[in-house]
């Protein structure tokens, strides 16, 4: 097996037996991403950075310094600010953009001695469900079927394309509507958001700000437990940040659920819901059955009303975060003509520089926050908002532990498929994930079979707010009973 394929746990314990050396896991990383350019999974690559890192940890692991991340190669998506390093959020607007800070979860990895490979493709400032709007071309999904390439998920389709390829141990990402799940979903690998507070979101280029979360991508249920616990912290640069301890998320993965109650929404049973979706849940649901769980049907009974909440929502912030960018103090600035002022500047600047999704989004988020729509539209979605919340309140009330959705309701599409169409089309790839984010809770996105095409598919666990521990378990028992050990075969 070559290095590269190593998962992180497994990274660790050889590194810590002297079998291996960090240096040697890099350089078989770094080789093969120079072999996936076809992937364009990496936007930037930083085998200097790289290498330098990997010598220190393998300095560290010597001392007897060895956190569990120590020597670990990753992979950041390009939404994380990594100090003198290009972080552009995939935007030709922050083009020459190099950070003089690291964001706090990337700084905690290079604390745990964990080394950077490079910075991973995204959509647009995270807005896409396809990884399709990135100003350096779409990513492609290691996954092929009939020579069609396909769509590797959004917004963290590189970092979902990099640990699915093994390019990289892990990566990190973000997830704003299911941003981390649906890529994972989509590429066979474990992704999970955590609860919301539980992850610094300093340093990370803002998308929605209440429902921003950063997380890991790995091969593993035990893998995301490890990188989870050097990712989370509290931090006083996050007013968001939850001051609540870090516990042992790999030390809960006793493997053991027995008598837990895991809910089914009936709400979750949509139309036109394909026969593979319907069965791979079925499946699931007997797993976790059959491993000792109460399974209870539950009503969420506002689920219907998220989309369209959430598509206000994130516009409204967007519209907001994204007014800083205007040309000024970093970043892209359009070329003027006589006579120009700040405004044709303003205008210039930002219509050079946000592509067509960006446009449309920030639009929208504008018009609902105007004078004369506020109302009857942001706060009606805040108000909706607030009843999804308390849904899953009631549930995990009366006793339910976490709740087993599908992650996506397809397997991968192609490239270009979806994006020339109707946008609301793309946008329900993230009808059975944006709940989790509304209500700010953990979710996690597990492989557990293959479609007909051969094509992943995951299934979703969500968890009680800052239980990510017992999430984590519930995850793991159900990664275990279904064996998903597929890999897309090699053809980049």
């Amino acid at each position: 097996m070559s290095l590269n394929s190593l998962t992180i746990a497994g990274a660790r314990d050889a590194l810590r037996k002297g079998d291996v050396t960090s240096v040697e896991i890099t350089e078989s990383c770094l080789a093969a991403i120079d072999a996936a350019d076809a992937l364009n999974a990496f936007c930037a690559k930083t085998p200097e950075i790289a290498l330098a890192q990997a010598a220190a940890a393998d300095a560290r692991i010597k001392a007897g310094d060895a956190p569990a991340m120590c020597g670990i190669p990753l992979g950041i998506k390009d939404l994380f600010c990594t100090k003198g390093v290009a972080s552009q959020a995939a935007s030709r607007i922050l083009e020459g953009f190099k950070p003089e800070y690291e964001s706090t979860v990337t700084q905690n990895l290079w604390d745990a001695g964990a080394v950077m490979l490079g910075k991973l493709s995204m959509d647009e400032f995270a807005m896409g469900s396809s990884n399709e709007t990135a100003c350096y071309g779409p990513v492609v999904n290691p996954w092929k079927v009939d020579d069609r390439a396909l769509t590797p998920g959004g917004s963290s389709g590189g970092s979902a394309s990099a640990v699915a390829a093994d390019l990289c141990l892990g990566a990190t990402g973000t997830d704003t509507g299911g941003s981390i799940r649906q890529p994972a979903a989509f590429t066979g690998i474990v992704g999970i958001k955590p609860t919301y507070g539980r992850v610094s979101r300093w340093g990370v280029i803002a998308f929605a700000s209440s429902l921003d979360q950063a997380g890991p991508m790995t091969k593993t249920v035990r893998d995301a437990a490890i990188m989870l616990g050097a990712m989370a912290s509290v931090d006083p640069k996050d007013s968001t940040s939850a001051d609540i301890p870090v516990p042992d998320f790999e030390a809960a993965l006793t493997g053991d659920i027995r008598g837990k109650k895991i809910g089914i929404p009936r709400e979750y049973r949509m139309d036109g819901m394909p026969a593979e979706i319907e069965k791979l849940w079925a499946e699931g649901t007997a797993m976790l059955r059959d491993a000792g769980a109460e399974i209870v049907d539950i009503s969420l009974p506002h689920t219907k009303y998220a989309l369209p909440a959430y598509y206000v929502i994130a516009p409204a912030e967007a519209s907001s975060n994204l007014a800083r960018y205007d040309g000024v103090r970093y970043g892209h600035r359009a070329k003027l003509g006589a006579g120009d002022g700040i405004v044709e500047m303003y205008e210039k600047t930002r219509a050079e520089g946000f592509g067509p999704e960006v446009q449309r989004r920030i639009m929208v988020g504008t018009y609902v926050l105007s004078a004369g729509f506020y109302d009857a539209y942001y706060n009606r979605a805040r108000r909706v908002r607030a009843l999804i919340k308390r849904d899953f309140d009631l549930a995990f009330e009366a006793g339910i532990d976490a709740i087993l959705t599908p992650a996506t309701p397809s397997s991968a599409f192609g490239l270009g498929e979806m994006q020339d169409a109707d946008p609301v089309a793309m946008y329900l790839n993230d009808v059975f994930t944006v709940t989790v984010n509304l209500a700010g809770l953990p979710g996690i996105s597990v492989p557990v079979g293959l479609d007909a095409k051969g094509l992943p598919l995951g299934l979703q666990l969500i968890g009680r707010p800052w239980a990510e521990g017992d999430l984590l378990n519930h995850a793991y028992v159900l990664e275990k009973a279904a064996g998903f050990a597929s890999k897309p075969g090699r053809w980049w």
